[in-house]
């Protein structure tokens, strides 16, 4: 099972994790027993948010992970519409009591915020200080709003910046990766397979990643799993609901491409002219 050190804290989890946005509506027996078979499996990094289902998903993770708490890296995030620094503090308290947990192991700052930043941080340093958190990091960050939360932070504070990246949506490879390499932070790439827009069969992106996929004995996802964190700092959380989906986002984690396979997945999906920026779903 291929694992890597989360940027500069020191521990060690799956290129491959788990994500959970929108695991309100699905079915939750069968998010629960995916996400346990997804334990099984090594994806120890597990990520979840206080607004996704306005709480509901934490309290689902809850009941998949009773009894095995300590098997994985847990992940949420504040939203910025609470994190000031008191909003801060309430909304982690209210995170780990959602999800039946006395710590996370990684605490994010769900995307820029209007409150001072330096008093999302100094909220995020008590946490730490108290026990509450082990790491802290950013998600939906520019290379400016990067640098700006590494000048507050100091040097290797955040783990990690979490971000929207797909076959299709390569921007922050221009800039953001750069940064995040730079910074020693690794970047955790959401929504891997573009949030229902994963390339058709019948398209020429989607006939080049089955032509690797054959060749590999694997699927056309495990092939973009493997290409989307083909580098040492860059993760992957695909969200999966039912057992076939984890065990398939679970192999994109052994898959090792080939230069030529990169080459090939890079011509068919290009990176495009410069662009500065993150985009957001």
């Amino acid at each position: 099972m291929k694992t890597r050190k989360l940027g500069a804290t020191g521990v060690s989890v799956h290129t491959i994790g788990q994500g959970t946005w929108m695991m309100e509506s699905d079915d939750h027996y069968e998010v629960v027993r995916a996400i346990r078979r997804g334990i099984d499996l090594g994806m120890n990094h597990i990520d979840t948010a206080e607004i996704y289902g306005n709480g509901r998903v934490e309290q689902l993770l809850a009941k998949a992970l009773a009894g095995r708490r300590e098997e994985v890296f847990l992940t949420s995030k504040v939203s910025p519409a609470n994190a000031s620094f008191k909003g801060t503090i309430a909304a982690c308290e209210g995170s780990l009591k959602r999800l039946g947990t006395d710590h996370l192991d990684l605490y994010l700052l769900h995307w820029p915020s209007s409150y001072p930043l330096h008093d999302t941080i100094r909220a995020f340093e008590k946490l730490v200080a108290d026990g509450k958190v082990n790491f802290y990091g950013v998600s939906n960050f520019d290379a400016s709003a990067l640098r700006d939360a590494v000048d507050i932070a100091g040097s290797n504070k955040l783990a990690c910046n979490q971000v929207l990246y797909h076959l299709q949506e390569r921007t922050i490879e221009h800039e953001v990766l750069p940064a995040c390499k730079k910074l020693n932070i690794s970047l955790v790439a959401y929504s891997p397979f573009g949030a229902g827009s994963f390339p058709s069969s019948r398209s020429h992106g989607g006939c080049v990643l089955k032509k690797i996929a054959d060749f590999h004995g694997c699927s056309a996802r495990q092939v973009a799993l493997a290409f989307l964190t083909r580098r040492r700092n860059m993760f992957a959380i695909p969200k999966a609901s039912y057992l076939e989906h984890v065990e398939e986002n679970a192999g994109g984690g052994l898959l090792e491409l080939t230069a030529e396979d990169i080459q090939n997945i890079e011509e068919a999906f290009p990176l495009g002219p410069w662009q500065s920026g993150v985009p957001v779903l």
